[in-house]
């Protein structure tokens, strides 16, 4: 077994724990929770901070649309709280593709130890 099988093995033992059903796919949450760790969370971070502030400033210029007395002052909130809502949005669901890049890489690196699994104890009969 090389070097980067037996890294592959070691990295996969401690992201599964050990534990039975450690091959099962984690959660939604765990896997939502898991963007936020590595050397992409700084992005991930950013990502939602923008994305909570859009939130928030379109909540408050819905409250001003709905509280406006006449069509003009309407208009001047109601766009913004439009625009900065569907912001919130799509930066939100752009964390989801990524979501799924996880899955499949950690899938990959299961398939890989498989395969040297399978190689060593061909290996071992030989």
């Amino acid at each position: 077994m090389s070097d980067l099988d037996k890294l592959i093995e070691d990295t996969l033992r401690e992201a599964d724990g050990g534990r039975p059903g450690a091959g099962a796919e984690p959660g939604y949450f765990k896997q939502a929770i898991a963007l936020f760790t590595g050397r992409m969370a700084w992005v991930h971070w950013l990502i939602m901070i923008a994305q909570a502030l859009f939130f928030i400033g379109g909540a408050w210029c819905a409250v001003n649309f709905f509280n406006a007395q006449n069509a003009l002052d309407a208009m001047r909130w109601g766009l913004p709280a439009t625009v900065l809502l569907i912001y919130s949005a799509i930066f939100k669901s752009t964390l989801g593709p990524q979501m799924e890049t996880n899955r499949l890489l950690m899938e990959i690196k299961r398939l890989e130890l498989r395969l040297v699994q399978a190689e060593a104890r061909r290996n071992e009969t030989s």
